[in-house]
């Protein structure tokens, strides 16, 4: 591994680039990291049974799209507000046919805001589907595979490609200096003490458990494993 100004950094093979997320994921733990940023980096970080023209190139084409609106949030979908929309319109009209002027201002508007969240929900999915397409069939040729969120940045590419296997370049940045300074110190104590790491594997042990009447075994591997 290399360490630099610009984040921990690791070139060789699949197993490798998988090795260092994972010895990320678990330093993170280590020095007290949680959260919804710590889960969506572990997510998204190759995995042992993974490709990444395939994997991890969904992944980040996932993460890297327009985040949700108020509508979507809701569950709504533009169809939906806009019959939502409809009905506030009628009731504004029964209410100034009853003089009751402020609900029918009130209705009112919360039929336009129900317009506007509808637009803003159909504008959103509408620019998803142009970025998921230019990002698979165009970016991933020019630029690498990338995470970025408050609390990491990465991106891993592949540089070469022979008949013994494929060679990739995967690096880690922790975003905040005295997070990653303390990352890089659990880092350094798995380089001088950790002989092997148990690289995670996809196990699919749940069937011959429950015939055999028996717990799974857990995986080893990642950030909850155990190592030698």
């Amino acid at each position: 591994m290399e360490e630099s100004i610009s984040g921990f950094k690791v070139r060789g093979d699949w197993g490798d680039v998988v090795e260092h997320g994972e010895r990320i994921a678990l330093a993170l733990r280590e020095v007290g990291v949680d959260g919804d940023a710590y889960y969506e980096f572990d997510e998204w970080r190759p995995k042992t049974h993974e490709r990444i023209d395939e994997d991890v190139s969904e992944k980040t084409a996932a993460q890297a799209s327009v985040d949700e609106g108020k509508g979507e949030r809701a569950g709504q979908s533009p169809g939906d507000d806009l019959q939502t929309a409809g009905e506030k319109l009628t009731e504004s009209y029964e209410k100034v046919e009853e003089n009751d002027t402020e609900s029918a201002r009130e209705s009112w508007g919360e039929s336009i805001e129900h317009v506007a969240r509808a637009a803003d929900s159909a504008s959103r999915k509408a620019l998803r589907k142009v970025e998921d397409a230019v990002y698979r069939n165009v970016m991933t040729q020019m630029a690498p595979y990338y995470f970025d969120n408050e609390l990491v940045s990465a991106n891993i590419q592949e540089v070469a490609r022979a008949e013994d296997g494929e060679t990739f370049v995967f690096e880690v940045n922790v975003n905040d200096d005295e997070l990653k300074t303390e990352v890089s110190e659990v880092l350094g104590e798995y380089e001088s003490e950790i002989d092997r790491w148990h690289v995670e594997t996809e196990k699919r042990t749940d069937d011959i458990a429950a015939a055999e009447g028996v717990e799974p075994p857990a995986e080893e591997g990642g950030p909850d494993s155990t190592t030698t």
